[in-house]
């Protein structure tokens, strides 16, 4: 059964176990409950409410530690019981030695053999205010009076007695047990002196001032350590909170950034090629009857376009590189493939010329020539489906510090968003995708538009240390 720690009035006790008692487990804050993953509104002592329940939590089930002996506590415990037998063994002896054969020795003998087997049964009974305790508390103290009456040597006994008292009693029933034992205590050392002697009277309070004040020092100590040990407690379960928030943050924005990117990948590769089918096989059913050499042609360029589909869609897949790019030659390569595909499927109604100036001082990384290939694609996808252009180019120029994709085109222009917005319905992935690839590479998007004079789209993506080549050995001479 679990048992709750006692709060009595004032200041706690430093140890509420029995010395034998053995050490419970420490109760681990991982083990319990699980906090919310989304931004919680504080409380008045500033801590989320999650937290403040695992806290609870926490506090409900601590009992076990806070009840385990700390060493100070248990150092000064054995202390005091050795003190005891020590004092009460002395006083017997300095009994039996100043008065033998007397009347009251057995009753001496007695009362000091039941004393100490009184005192022997503490520990068993524990340090707790229960009712068994108090009335062996009472019972011990009775004793140790009747022996005190009839001999007063065994006075000094009493020091461990405040000891005793001051850890099972509330401090004010247990500061008043301390004065009445100190009173016997005078009154027996007044006893067997001979005269009026005022250290007699002043030695037993101050005595019984110091053993109150160590024990109250040794207490407060050990409250200030069972506060560090709740505030090391409360940090641990506000770190492991955040630890699972940060988790859950994460694991959030993974799945937005992957969800992202599929769409991108889907919009430039996969969309664009059925939307270029989906014309050509319009254009054959309109002539198919009228000029079937016609419409075969737009079914077998349907036909290739579904096969670059279909290989793009196995490296979505698998993840790889763009097709182009996989079959080497760079991305300049893959450009002017870009374009002469894409001037091919349109029959006609739309030219691509790709250029390239400057040159690279060493191979892009793969992911700046995949993204700019991708947004290359994305691009004419846009032109072929709302610009209606019929001429377009790719300029790729290499700069010293960056490299820039130009795509432009003589169709009927549009009014740039002063602002760049979100996608708006199904269709509108263009230049959002566009800039998000440009954001992760730390790159820029210009558009320069107007209605009826065509449009320029220019892609800066910086050689920063994240995405610039390697240094070639001859560039360091």
């Amino acid at each position: 059964m679990e048992h709750r720690p006692r709060s009595a009035p004032g200041a706690g006790r430093p140890d509420d176990t029995p010395v034998n008692a053995p050490a419970a487990p420490a109760d681990t804050p991982a083990a319990r409950g699980a906090a919310t993953t989304r931004p919680l509104p504080a409380g008045r002592d500033g801590r989320s409410p999650a937290t403040g329940r695992l806290l609870s939590a926490v506090r409900g089930r601590r009992a076990p530690a806070d009840r385990t002996p700390d060493p100070d506590a248990r150092w000064l415990t054995l202390l005091m019981h050795a003190a005891f037998f020590l004092l009460l063994g002395a006083s017997l002896t300095r009994f039996l030695l100043r008065h033998p054969g007397e009347a009251r020795t057995p009753w001496i003998i007695a009362l000091s053999v039941a004393l100490a087997a009184l005192y022997v049964l503490g520990p068993v009974l524990g340090s707790r205010p229960t009712p068994r305790s108090l009335v062996w508390l009472g019972v011990l103290v009775a004793v140790w009076m009747v022996l005190v009456v009839l001999a007063p040597s065994f006075a000094w006994c009493a020091v461990p007695l405040f000891y005793t008292g001051l850890r099972i009693l509330p401090p004010r029933a247990a500061l008043a047990l301390v004065c009445l034992l100190t009173l016997f205590v005078v009154a027996a050392q007044l006893r067997l002196a001979k005269g009026f002697d005022p250290s007699l009277v002043l030695a037993p309070p101050a005595v019984a001032a110091i053993a109150t004040a160590v024990f109250v020092h040794m207490r407060r100590q050990a409250a200030r350590q069972r506060e560090l040990s709740e505030q090391q407690r409360e940090l641990i379960a506000d770190l492991l909170r955040t630890r699972r928030e940060l988790a859950a943050t994460e694991r959030r924005e993974g799945t937005l950034a992957e969800r992202q990117r599929l769409s991108m990948e889907i919009h430039d590769t996969l969309a664009q090629g059925l939307s270029s089918q989906q014309m050509l096989l319009q254009a054959a059913d309109r002539t198919w009857d009228t000029d079937p050499a016609t419409a075969r042609r737009h079914v077998r360029t349907a036909t290739t376009i579904a096969e670059s589909n279909l290989a793009e869609a196995r490296r979505f897949v698998h993840d790889l590189a763009p097709a182009d790019l996989a079959e080497g030659g760079g991305l300049e390569a893959a450009l002017h493939a870009l374009a002469t595909r894409e001037t091919a499927q349109s029959q006609g109604r739309l030219t691509v010329h790709c250029h390239v100036e400057g040159e690279g001082h060493a191979a892009l990384p793969d992911r700046v020539q995949s993204a700019l290939l991708r947004i290359a694609q994305g691009a004419l996808a846009n032109v072929k489906e709302h610009a209606h252009a019929t001429e377009a180019a790719l300029t790729l120029t290499h700069l010293d510090d960056r490299v820039v994709l130009d795509i432009t085109d003589n169709g009927q222009g549009f009014v740039p968003p002063e602002r760049p917005g979100p996608a708006r319905g199904v269709r509108g992935h263009g230049l959002p995708a566009i800039r998000a690839r440009l954001h992760q590479l730390g790159g820029t998007l210009t558009i320069e538009s107007a209605p009826g004079e065509g449009t320029v789209l220019s892609a800066a993506v910086p050689l920063t240390p994240a995405t610039a080549p390697p240094t070639a050995p001859e560039d360091l001479a």
